[in-house]
């Protein structure tokens, strides 16, 4: 295995993993199947934050976004599924999950096939709603679009390096700034660290023919992330994710890659409190302070990148205030 990352041996890292520790709930009978958690913030809020990882990532992927809302109060679980060979097993397995920590509705943020699977979730449980609202970050609507459609059903046979070497094709350095390099190699790291059951069940949801019919999500708030600079995902399916929800408010990030809440932690950390404010003073409040009030360090006209976008396609562009 190579050397540790800079982001994992980084003070924040070491802080999270020191302060938050890592739990795993079996949610079946015959204990196969432990999902891995990190949860912070009060216990007291019952409609937290939930964010899933995409096909190369742990639950500790998202240790900014666990750090950084947590001064916010808001309640964020970063949660890693154990291997699941099919949707209807992945949702099964997730609604057990929230009814063991006892929550009702929750928000998710989910990025590429975290966000994919996010979407089928709200889909599947449409007549008992589970999900209050999405953040859909660098993901997709339609698995049509991977190259591996065909040979979904194998991926249980192929070993491990091989599952490995097919996903770090997406982890190229050419034309990245720092912060984006030392992201991508935090998540090489954590690649090295999945099995081969855990790569192989996740490529097989990611590649099995499947799509999303976002007119039963209608009702659903939702907030699509990206990034306008090279990403794993072509403009081709950013467009179509965008065509899918009409009424989704756009948050564009000007760079970020294909891990924008590493690299880009503070941009991302902020569109999700601003998508989650619309929610104050409610029973989905996914935190027990206020989120209008923007602490002064969270201002995008401190930040050393360009003015951040967020859009509602039915307005014009506005910036953050």
């Amino acid at each position: 295995m190579s050397c540790a990352s800079e982001l994992s041996q980084s003070h924040e890292y070491l802080s999270f993993r020191s302060s938050i520790p890592l739990r795993k709930i079996v949610v079946d009978s015959d204990n196969s199947k432990a999902w891995k958690i990190f949860d912070s913030g009060p216990r007291s809020v019952a409609c937290p934050l939930i964010c899933l990882p995409p096909v190369s990532g742990t639950a500790d992927i998202y240790y900014k976004q666990v750090m950084g809302l947590a001064s916010r109060g808001v309640r964020v679980i970063s949660a890693e599924a154990p291997p699941y060979w099919n949707l209807k097993e992945w949702c099964d397995g997730f609604k057990r999950l929230i009814d063991i920590l006892e929550l009702g509705k929750v928000h998710i943020f989910g990025a590429s096939l975290g966000g994919f699977i996010a979407q089928k979730f709200a889909e599947l449980t449409r007549n008992f709603p589970r999900v209050a609202s999405l953040v859909l970050c660098n993901t997709f609507a339609d698995t049509s679009v991977f190259e591996y459609n065909d040979s979904a059903a194998l991926f249980w046979l192929l070993p491990s390096l091989v599952l490995k070497r097919m996903l770090m094709g997406n982890f190229t350095t050419d034309k990245v700034d720092t912060r984006m390099a030392e992201s991508i190699d935090f998540m090489v790291e954590k690649l090295e660290t999945l099995t081969q059951s855990e790569l192989a069940s996740r490529l097989t949801l990611n590649c099995t023919p499947n799509y999303v019919q976002p007119h039963l999500l209608s009702d659903i708030p939702v907030t699509i992330m990206d990034v306008w600079d090279e990403s794993a995902l072509s403009s081709h399916v950013r467009e179509d994710l965008y065509k899918s929800y009409p009424h989704a408010k756009l948050a564009h990030l000007k760079s970020g890659g294909n891990f924008p809440y590493l690299s880009r932690s503070d941009e991302v950390n902020l569109h999700l409190l601003i998508h989650l404010r619309q929610f104050d003073g409610t029973e989905l409040s996914s935190s027990y302070l206020s989120l209008h009030k923007m602490p002064p360090s969270q201002s995008p006209t401190d930040s050393e990148e360009s003015p951040i976008n967020y859009f509602n396609q039915s307005e014009k562009y506005v910036q953050i205030s």
